[in-house]
């Protein structure tokens, strides 16, 4: 390149080549040229490709940096930028170029090529170059503009994409996660996070980055891409970075923020649906089955109990899951959709998981199922009870029909009884019912109807059922139809009255002495008809009486003689003598 000096600086002068000014004539095209075959008067400049974009132009007094070809008239080259491998980079417009270089380089945008023409007055005149350039030679270059800078540039941050939902902006002392592709002013790559696989973690205004980086981040959104252009004293300067980044390059970055956090954040928490008529809220010791959506905060999902069709199961303020989300769990309500953003030092930290990137803030949306905790007795409240007194309830012994709507607490339908003919049939305390519904059935009048809310403990358990999850929590609505009053334990019938002293005799119908299965049956049967006794409810009467035959024909010869026969109360009194 050429600079203006004295003849004895004329080798100096020769490193340093000059581009031309750019006159404001029309299009920027021409200089001033002389009638033909006259001296030039003014730089000849020639655009030949200008970029489509151009959002700055070179004035006086900027920095530039630019390669070149300096040839005479006839083609003959004498000097070049490129044999050197390295870039003029110099002030305009202050003197330190040739007259026609420092002309031919204003106006020019990055990566606009130029040929200039500079007379020899406009060059290096009537003395020239000792051994390199005649005395009044005409020169010729062909120049292309690479970066251009000034001292009272600041970062210029450019907003190419942002989210529509910024739950918060970057500042000073946070800790981000970002992707970025870095190019010079030219658009020559020099680095890109993208390639390594990974984005590059850093805090922001603690000195970890380049002054002009800290800057440029500031007031991003998760999600947000900016393009972000340094001036050079805010990215690395005079030295440049290694072979990538040569001294005085304005730096241009390409980011796409992906989270930010500060080390002093807490879970946040937004509640996205509450149902009506909460009464109770999560605490800590509580049972949870709860579904949720796991995001990254640039909306990436990393996991989701939907794909699995299964709810999470477990219990909250135990440990056994993430701090932020044991904390973000409690207060919910049953049916409650919230968002739980849990910043990394509460969730993986700075290592995460397969699939969650280290030092990644986590964004849950949870929708509750159900939670209960273990010591929860069954819940119990009444919807209506039939208006007339209602002087005896059920209890356990007592056989009762009743109907019933069975379903989890997000709504769920399960079961019915209203899906079969009759109502459903059971006596109390026979372990023939979850033992929740049992205990919740009991004490109704005929014609009350009940909310029943069962915790699994007293349900299916963990594993749950045909159709009912594990750990599931049931809301049952009954509705008791009829009662009867139970037998004691182990009878199968018993005597309104005191039976006859002459049992067998009435009971052996042809008086042979022997009763058979049919006398037997027909004989207890007349009971019941006259009111004088009563079978076990709830079961098959000809199946009781022949269980009760069975246990009277001790011989198991088909027939009952009046030795074998005893009532209950009779054998439970001699099994006392034998006892004692």
């Amino acid at each position: 390149m050429f600079l203006v000096g004295s003849s004895s600086h004329t080798l100096h002068r020769l490193r340093i080549l000059p581009l031309l000014l750019l006159l404001q004539t029309l299009e920027r095209g021409l200089g001033r040229a002389s009638p033909a075959g006259a001296p030039l008067e003014d730089v000849v400049i020639e655009r030949y490709h200008i970029p489509r974009a151009c959002p700055r132009e070179v004035q006086m007094g900027d920095f530039v940096r630019y390669h070149y070809n300096g040839t005479f008239e006839d083609g003959k080259k004498f000097d070049s930028s490129y044999d050197r491998s390295t870039l003029v980079a110099i002030v305009v417009g202050v003197g330190r170029l040739i007259t026609g270089m420092d002309r031919g380089l204003m106006g020019m945008c990055v990566n606009e090529r130029r040929r200039l023409i500079v007379p020899p007055h406009l060059g290096y005149g009537s003395i020239g170059v000792a051994g390199l350039i005649p005395p009044d030679a005409t020169l010729y270059f062909d120049v292309v503009l690479l970066d251009v800078w000034n001292k009272a540039d600041t970062v210029q941050s450019t907003i190419l994409l942002r989210p529509p939902y910024c739950p918060r902006m970057v500042q000073n002392s946070d800790f981000v996660r970002y992707h970025y592709n870095g190019t010079l002013l030219d658009g020559t790559a020099f680095d890109n996070s993208y390639s390594r696989g990974g984005t590059y973690d850093t805090y922001i205004g603690s000195g970890w980055l380049i002054k002009g980086m800290d800057q440029g981040l500031l007031g991003m959104c998760p999600g947000e891409k900016r393009k972000i252009i340094i001036p050079p004293f805010l990215a690395y300067g005079e030295k440049g970075y290694g072979t990538v980044i040569p001294p005085q390059a304005s730096l241009v970055f390409y980011v796409l923020l992906l989270d930010v956090h500060n080390p002093k954040d807490t879970v946040q928490l937004e509640t996205l649906e509450l149902p009506q008529g909460c009464v109770r809220r999560a605490v800590a010791g509580d049972f949870m089955r709860y579904h949720y959506n796991g995001s990254l905060m640039d909306g990436t999902l990393f996991d989701s109990s939907y794909s699995r069709n299964h709810t999470y199961n477990t219990y909250v303020g135990q440990g056994y899951i993430i701090p932020g989300m044991d904390q973000g769990l409690q207060g919910a309500c049953i049916g409650e959709r919230r968002r739980i953003t849990v910043p990394p030092h509460l969730a993986y930290g700075e290592n995460g998981t397969d699939k969650i990137p280290g030092s990644a803030v986590l964004i849950f949306d949870v929708h509750v199922i159900d939670f209960h905790n273990p010591s929860d007795p069954v819940e119990i409240k009444t919807l209506s009870r039939p208006p007339e007194n209602c002087n005896e309830t059920s209890k356990i012994g007592d056989f009762i029909r009743y109907h019933y709507n069975c379903s989890l607490l997000d709504g769920t339908r399960l079961f019915s009884s209203h899906d079969y003919e009759a109502p459903q049939e059971i006596t109390l305390g026979a372990n023939k019912v979850i033992e929740g519904l049992d205990r919740g059935l009991q004490g109704m009048c005929v014609g009350e109807r009940r909310q029943l809310i069962v915790p699994p403990h007293l349900a299916h358990g963990e594993n749950g059922a045909r159709g009912v999850p594990g750990s599931a929590v049931l809301l049952f609505e009954v509705e008791l139809v009829s009662r009867e009053d139970g037998l004691p334990t182990g009878y199968l019938f018993v005597w309104y009255q005191d039976p006859s002293t002459s049992l067998f005799e009435d009971m052996d119908l042809n008086k042979d002495g022997e009763v058979p299965p049919e006398e037997f049956s027909s004989f207890i049967k007349a009971q019941v008809n006259e009111g004088k006794g009563r079978l076990m409810p709830g079961q098959d009467p000809d199946k009781t009486i022949s269980d009760m035959f069975q246990n009277q024909d001790r011989n198991q010869d088909g027939k009952i003689t009046a030795e074998e026969l005893k009532l209950k109360s009779d054998e439970d009194q001699e099994r006392v003598h034998e006892e004692l």
